[in-house]
Order: C-alpha cells, then structure tokens, then sequence
C-alpha cells in the first residue's frame, strides 16, 4: 500500500502596504537593523572614527541613527509622492536607492575607518536596500488592489 504525501506550496508574496506605513515602517526597520550592526560593530572592537586633515570625526551612533534615517524618508517619501501621479516611479526608485545604497559603500571604504568599522557601516548600506525594495513594492501593490 502507497501514500502519497500531499505537498502544500506557499506563496509569500510582499504585503499591500499605505503609503505612511511603508515609509515610516521602512525607516524604523533600517534603523533598528542599523542600529543592531552599530552594536555589533562596536562590540567587535570598532571605533567608527576617523581621522581626515588631523580631525578626528566619531560617526556612531548619531552618524548612524543620522544616516540610516534622512536618505531613505526623503527618497520614499518623494517617491511615493510622485506615485500618486506616475506608479512606475517605486520601481525606478527601488533600482535607483539600492544602486545609490550600495555605490556610497565606495565612500566608506576610502574614510580610513578601522576594519570592524568598516565592515559594520558597509553592512549598513546593504540594508538599506531591503528596507526600499519591500516598502516600494508594499505600496505597489497596495496601488494595484484599489
């Protein structure tokens, strides 16, 4: 005697999200994420300082709380404005942050952190990219349901 075993596949797709939600949710998460990787960072025996022209700049966790925040609520917030009128923007500006996320990598590997330092503000930039991705698409979504 045989059985079969049923099989079930689940689709996970990316909940509909408003417009406020993804944005504000999008920040909180990269914030706490980034926040997370400070810790680490800091635990493993990073600095995040840096030295430029004989200035000693410290970057955590203001920098980080600064940096994680500012960039990503000014590009959603524009682009989810600019949804209201064009759609196709979320998708060009999911592309456009991440690509941007990730090239600005390049500036934290040339500002003579140490390499723990280094390594967790990377991190951080990679973040970024879900944290975009997911809320844009969210509010694709949440657009193409009404």
């Amino acid at each position: 005697m045989s059985t079969a075993a049923a099989t079930a596949t689940t689709t996970r797709t990316l909940p509909a999200l408003n417009r406020p939600v993804a944005v504000l949710g999008a920040v909180a998460a990269a914030l706490i994420a980034n926040l997370i990787i400070w810790g680490i960072g800091e635990a493993a025996g990073g600095s995040f300082t840096t030295n430029t022209d004989g200035k000693v700049s410290d970057v955590a966790p203001g920098g980080v709380i600064l940096m994680s925040v500012v960039p990503l609520l000014i590009g959603l917030t524009a682009a989810v404005l600019i949804s209201y009128k064009w759609t196709g923007v979320l998708r060009v500006a999911a592309v456009v942050g991440s690509v941007l996320s990730i090239a600005t990598i390049g500036m934290t590997l040339t500002a003579g952190f140490d390499t723990a330092s280094t390594i967790a503000l990377s991190l951080m930039h990679v973040v970024l990219v879900p944290a975009m991705v997911i809320a844009l698409e969210g509010v694709r979504r949440h657009i193409a349901e009404q």
